[in-house]
């Protein structure tokens, strides 16, 4: 029997393990018999040895079966399985390594310099000069900062994370990170400095329109250095008063107007080491958490596809790619003194840098330059913030006096998730979808990374989290997330509209449809696609309390039809300036988000094993439910504001009674479509659902054909157009090139591309039906529009996938079923094929049979 592959809570290794109690989680090869059982061994770093056998085929996000490892306490942790012919091999040890999990842990302060500790002041570069031992064997870096930290020891800089700690519900909690700097320990000498350059980031800088400092006035960093020797002691440095502080060349800094550096003044190591200003210790600071999520990191880089100069004269570079990121310049020949201005746009109008849609946000990084000769070029690149972009103006220096790509960040991401299909425009609408997450989900999930607003706005993550538990592997990531929602949730139980919440002044959109239900679809969706049932018991009291407070606000009449609603947001018949002017009825799309908020918290009642909460709940559903067909719905299935929401709500959700009404409501919607030439006349809350209410209506020939339509507006019609991500509006970019009058006009923006996880579940066929795809529906949605698809899923057990081709009426269907699973099959045919398939490779081929 082959060994199993292991991993730890979320696919997360030392030294940053969150808990003391990490679960374990393993696969076996394809072909590997049925696991009856399984044994974990942990082995301490004196040796010590336990080890603890169990009964049974559980291998998904399985319980600690030890007491909890303490802060920083290390093991190494291996497991085997059983099956009907023995025990097999063991996997590869993995290192369990505790982070600092309580208060008491921490010894360092938060600091931040006396002087020239204004918003408008350079970014301060904190330091220190410690003594090591000579008999170092590792050494570990806690850090956490209010704003962005960047460390170095030595002359080397510590990980290779941007933006760190990152952002959060700053009021309530702050997250740590932890680095292995063993290796920069011993490359240094007997005194080194450790200095830590701070940047404004979410907690001081820009965060809307024109609101800064929504959280504080002074940034600072809170750095731990722990060291063991080979004798067994700990040494502790941390940051503390003793710290000195000075001004570094980054004269400023602000992740929506962008970086101006002198570089003419010393560099930040040399800056620290003369620096000899104060500290003050901050103690105002939020409960440190160890940090849940990936770091955000360099994911890649681009080439410029070419340049040109505009009508204006201005330098443009195109780099093909949606992206977000900064600029790396090298550059070969500049005079001392000389100004070098990067601005960042991602669309060209007239010929010239489309920076309308970035609204007042600058976008915008700016160096003064020493002189620079070929033979010793300067590399540059502002760390401080991010742009989102395609283009850029070069402005101050000549093209071939410089060298550019295009950095890429994001959260980094495991992909889990690939679909390819026969028709090129689908396929590069996937990539989009993919680009537009990367581009949005840096440390918290924004509705776009360019203009003055990038906040986590709710009703963007409801609408998409299905995909992007698809695409990527977002448990960590939208953990914290909902640790967040958690902690920003309002006493009354109300849920803002953005997380971390920066719009408390803004009463009226604290909580609404679709945007707040985000606190119970978005842990349920981490539960279906990843079977975790901790983050459903985790955020129980959460989802309940937003289900209280959306069933209160509905009152006696069970109709939530009071109050601020943002409704089918961004309906394409809105006009521009009124985005929230949809054909659907706000009271409609608001009821029937109630209904499913209801039904989502009744379930997880029950998978919990709380019956009588799930009994109240599931009751309180059917009343509103019932208000809903009694007040918006007609005996003949006709649903009020009669529009294509409507009605796919209706579908999607079960909010109608008789046959009769849901025959009726589905004709009605087909109806709706074919007099829009299947044009989409849906917006943020009716597009994620259209296509499978058109499947519940028996009609899948016209979702296939409102997915393949290239006008405007419709999915397609912005790959025409040349979109590398998806759009905020249906056409952020007109027909004739220019951009939406609107001002709020997006060219980064997720919201939309909810319809890739359609296409993984549908056009592919692949889809779980039970908790982390531990049973499989192989049912993919042949039509005859397209010829071929394929998806592949890395699932918690393991690859899935399912592959088909369809020749004159024959379809070739391939099926990969992960270990410790099961898959249901339904192909559109006639013919006889297995009801269930357990683990392997299985292939059919049948009479296609179309579905309509």
């Amino acid at each position: 029997m082959s060994y199993p592959s292991l991993t730890l809570e979320h696919d997360l290794t030392a030294p940053a393990l969150p808990t003391g109690s990490p679960r374990l989680s393993w696969t076996t090869p394809p072909g590997s018999p049925a696991q009856t059982g399984y044994a974990v061994e942990v082995t301490a770093v004196d040796g010590t040895v336990r080890r603890s056998e169990h009964d049974g085929d559980e291998s998904v996000l399985v319980a600690w079966p030890f007491e909890p490892l303490a802060s920083r306490e290390q093991v190494e942790v291996r497991v085997r399985t059983r099956a009907t012919d023995g025990w097999g091999d063991w996997s590869e040890p993995v290192i369990a390594e505790a982070s600092l999990l309580h208060a008491s842990d921490w010894q360092a302060r938060m600091i931040s310099p006396r002087e020239g500790h204004a918003a408008g002041d350079p970014a301060p570069v904190l330091a220190t000069e410690i003594d090591l031992p000579d008999d170092v064997v590792s050494a570990r870096l806690y850090l956490t900062a209010l704003g962005t930290a960047t460390v170095w020891i030595g002359d080397r800089r510590v990980g290779e994370d941007y933006l760190a700690p990152g952002w959060n519900a700053y009021r309530h909690r702050l997250e740590h990170r932890v680095h292995d700097v063993t290796d920069h320990l011993l490359a240094a000498g007997p005194r080194t400095q450790v200095a830590a350059v701070v940047g404004n980031g979410w907690y001081r800088g820009e965060l809307t329109w024109d609101l800064r400092l929504c959280y504080g006035d002074r940034i600072g960093v809170q750095a731990q250095l722990e060291i063991e020797t080979a004798g067994g002691e700990r040494i502790v440095y941390g940051t503390g008063p003793d710290w000195r502080a000075a001004a570094t060349g980054v004269l400023a800094d602000d992740l929506y107007g962008g970086q101006t550096t002198d570089l003419r003044r010393p560099g930040a190591l040399e800056t620290a080491a003369q620096a000899g200003g104060a500290v003050d210790v901050l103690d105002d600071v939020p409960t440190l958490e160890p940090a849940l999520g990936p770091d955000v990191r360099e994911i890649g880089t681009l080439s410029p596809l070419g340049n040109w100069r505009s009508p204006s004269g201005a330098q443009l570079v195109d780099f093909g790619q949606n992206l977000v990121g900064w600029l790396r310049i090298r550059v070969l020949r500049a005079a001392d003194g000389q100004l070098l201005k990067v601005r960042h746009a991602e669309v060209i109008e007239h010929g010239e840098l489309g920076t309308r849609p970035l609204r007042k946000a600058r976008a915008e990084d700016v160096w003064t330059l020493p002189a620079v000769g070929p033979e010793e070029p300067l590399v540059l690149e502002p760390t401080l913030t991010f742009h989102g972009f395609r283009y850029a103006e070069i402005e101050g220096i000549a093209l071939e006096d410089i060298e550019l790509e295009a950095v890429v960040i994001s959260s980094d991401l495991s992909r889990i998730g690939w679909f390819e299909c026969s028709d090129p425009e689908i396929n590069r609408l996937h990539e989009n979808v993919v680009w537009g997450m990367r581009g949005n989900f840096v440390d918290v999930p924004t509705d776009c990374p360019q203009r003055d607003e990038r906040l986590g706005w709710t009703g963007d993550l409801q609408v998409f989290a299905p995909t992007a538990a698809t695409l990527c592997d977002v448990r960590g990531f939208l953990t914290s997330w909902l640790r967040d929602l958690a902690a920003d949730q309002r006493a009354d139980g109300t849920v803002p509209v953005v997380i971390p919440d920066v719009l408390v002044p803004d009463v009226d959109s604290q909580f609404a449809a679709g945007w707040s239900d985000a606190a119970v679809v978005v842990p349920w969706v981490l539960y279906e696609r990843y079977g975790d049932l901790a983050v459903l018991e985790r955020q129980y009291p959460s989802m309940t309390a937003w289900a209280d407070a959306e069933y209160t606000a509905a009152g006696e009449s069970r109709l939530w039809d009071t109050g601020f609603q943002y409704g089918d947001w961004l309906d394409p018949t809105a006009p521009p300036d009124d985005a929230a002017a949809a054909k659907a009825d706000k009271g409609v799309v608001a009821t029937a988000y109630l209904v499913r908020t209801l039904d989502l918290v009744a379930r997880t009642a029950r998978v919990l094993g709380k019956d009588d909460d799930a009994a109240s709940h599931a009751e309180r559903a059917d009343a509103v439910r019932a208000a809903f067909r009694v007040a918006y719905v007609r005996a003949d299935g006709h649903i009020l504001s009669d529009c294509q929401t409507v009605y796919s709500l209706a579908l999607a959700y079960d909010l109608l009674g008789s046959d009769e009404e849901r025959s009726g409501a589905g004709r009605r919607l087909a109806e709706l479509v074919e007099e829009a030439d299947a044009h989409v006349s849906t917006g943020f809350l009716g597009t994620p659902v259209i296509l499978d209410a058109l499947c519940h209506a028996g009609r899948p020939d016209l979702a296939h054909r409102m997915l393949l339509q290239r006008g405007n507006p419709s999915w397609l019609y912005s790959v025409s157009m040349g979109a590398t991500t998806i759009w905020e509006r249906w056409d952020s970019l007109l027909e004739d090139g220019t951009i939406n009058p609107s001002g709020m006009t997006s060219f980064n923006h997720y919201a939309y591309g909810a319809v890739a996880d359609w296409l993984y579940r549908s056009v592919a066929g692949l889809a779980p039906t039970a908790p982390g795809y531990r049973t499989i529906s192989i049912a993919p949605l042949v039509t005859g529009d397209l010829t071929r698809a394929s998806a592949r899923l890395l699932t918690p057990y393991g690859e899935a996938a399912v592959s088909w081709v369809l020749r004159e009426e024959r379809l070739a269907v391939g099926v990969t079923v992960p270990t410790g699973s099961t898959a249901t099959i339904a192909l559109p045919t006639d013919d006889d094929v297995p009801a269930q398939v357990g683990p392997g490779r299985h292939t059919f081929e049948v009479a296609w049979r179309s579905p309509v």
